[in-house]
């Protein structure tokens, strides 16, 4: 859980509720396979890997900020820190993207013709 705060809560915590989201359409999708759930869970999942990177992005725009406004004297174990918060949501976005597509190869291959 620490890392959801080190990542901002901001991101982290919506990213979070759409992998909950994606894992409760892959089981309702193994129940009922309809193709508007398997289209719900393709579009969250590219959506959850956007809010990522747009998490990265404004992560990135503020520690380039601070550096600005420092002067450019900042200690590489700060920058080090700031890189660290920018990157985990893209890499928790990643992550739910992928578990979403799973679900998705999954629910296709379980599709009956």
């Amino acid at each position: 859980m620490n890392l959801l705060q080190e990542g901002g809560s901001t991101f982290m915590y919506p990213i979070l509720i759409l992998l909950i989201v994606s894992i409760v359409l892959i089981i309702k999708g193994v129940k009922s396979n309809t193709e508007k759930n398997l289209n719900l869970l393709k579009a969250i999942s590219l959506f959850v890997l956007v809010f990522g990177f747009l998490g990265f992005t404004i992560g990135l725009i503020g520690a380039l900020d601070t550096i600005v406004s420092v002067n450019g004297d900042i200690a590489p174990q700060i920058l080090a820190s700031g890189f660290k918060v920018g990157i985990l949501p893209p890499t928790f976005g990643m992550f739910t993207f992928l578990v979403g597509r799973a679900g998705v190869i999954a629910l296709i291959g379980m599709k009956k013709e």
